[in-house]
């Protein structure tokens, strides 16, 4: 593949780390997926990308590519690549919200993009869903400090607020808002709710598979009947959602499925107490086969979005609101969104979150050998 080093940086944004390339960086290569996965190291039988900068989950097998904006809405560009840990494969079908948020913060410490300092707004278009996202941030001295006070459940560190707002965000990948025009559908006698908005994501309530929600991490990956059938439904709603003409062919990061459940008491992943009374949903969802120890920020604002669509599994549970706090396993992660009538039906406006970034470190990554 010619040269073994290649400029790229290490962030993290939100709760996801991933690593960060220029987009003329990778000009030389044939093959680009190739780079990502030698890189991270995958794919890796034993499931932990020993041999390259991944961390074994989905969360921490990340890439992103800034271009020049591909758009005239936009300052910049970026593409976002979910690097499979155990397989040759890099999945396009699905933005990455935690990502997002430090597209920014790079750009600027790369001199891709000069903001006087201040309050400022970066518009970012997103290739994988050709939708527009706005981050608003501090600028001070030319940089984004990551210094903050805003604490981040899943993030022990506080870190500088960024405003990640989706704009418009129904219809990422799909044809429509709700790709099957309905609110909630029946899979393989499953009650689920579908819907596209930042991406796709389908959810299903808990005690429809005979589980109490909320369940930890460990006890949904521990538990592979529930892992299998979830794991069928998402198929099925790939399929439904015109994302694959078939359940064997649907993308790996396409839908997103999650378990919903009514608030109760649980304990997080750092061994603290929630109460029932500090959230309005419980969410455990599922990313690339296993159970997100936090949650997606796509998912999240995606079940923000179905929150406010009458006749949704949400929609039933807490009825809508334009803030919904959610109980993850990391703690409450707090989402808001804007949906109108127009017409006959309903549109999303505005999907956002708080995040956080931090640059972890910049230089030269070396390139492992191929895998077989």
């Amino acid at each position: 593949m010619g040269a073994t080093l290649v400029r790229a940086a290490f962030w993290r944004g939100g709760t996801s780390k991933g690593l960060f390339f220029r987009d003329e960086d990778l000009a030389p290569f044939d093959d680009r997926d190739e780079v990502f996965q030698r890189a991270l190291g995958s794919p890796d039988r034993y499931g932990r990308q020993l041999d390259g900068m991944g961390g074994g989950i989905s969360s921490l097998s990340k890439v992103v590519v800034v271009h020049a904006p591909r758009h005239p809405d936009a300052d910049l560009s970026y593409t976002f690549g979910q690097v499979a840990v155990d397989r040759a494969l890099v999945d396009y079908s699905s933005n990455c919200g935690n990502l997002t948020s430090a597209v920014a913060p790079y750009a600027v410490r790369e001199g891709l993009l000069h903001l006087s300092d201040g309050p400022a707004v970066v518009r970012l278009h997103n290739t994988n869903t050709d939708k527009i996202v706005h981050v608003s941030l501090e600028v001070r001295d030319g940089d984004v400090p990551s210094e903050g006070s805003l604490w981040l459940p899943g993030v022990d560190a506080p870190g500088a607020p960024l405003d990640v707002r989706f704009i418009d965000p129904g219809a990422s990948r799909c044809t429509h808002l709700l790709p099957s025009g309905a609110t909630r559908d029946v899979l393989d006698g499953v009650e689920v709710s579908l819907v596209d908005a930042v991406s796709p994501l389908v959810v299903v309530r808990a005690h429809d598979l005979g589980r109490t929600n909320p369940l930890s991490p460990d006890e949904i990956d521990r538990d592979s009947e529930l892992t299998a059938r979830l794991e069928d439904l998402r198929r099925r709603a790939a399929v439904l959602a015109g994302l694959a003409g078939d359940p064997e062919h649907a993308p790996l990061a396409a839908p997103k499925i999650g378990l919903l459940g009514p608030a109760s008491d649980y304990e997080t992943l750092e061994g603290r107490t929630v109460k029932a009374g500090d959230y309005d949903l419980a969410i455990r969802m599922m990313s690339m086969g296993r159970a997100h120890r936090a949650v997606p920020v796509t998912s999240a604002l995606a079940l923000a979005v179905t929150a406010q669509l009458p006749g949704s599994l949400a929609h039933d549970l807490v009825g809508g609101r334009d803030r919904l706090r959610l109980g993850t396993p990391s703690g409450v992660v707090e989402v808001g969104a804007r949906v109108e009538r127009e017409g006959d039906g309903l549109v999303a406006r505005h999907a956002s979150l708080w995040r956080t970034a931090r640059e972890l470190m910049r230089g030269e990554v070396r390139l492992g050998d191929p895998r077989a």
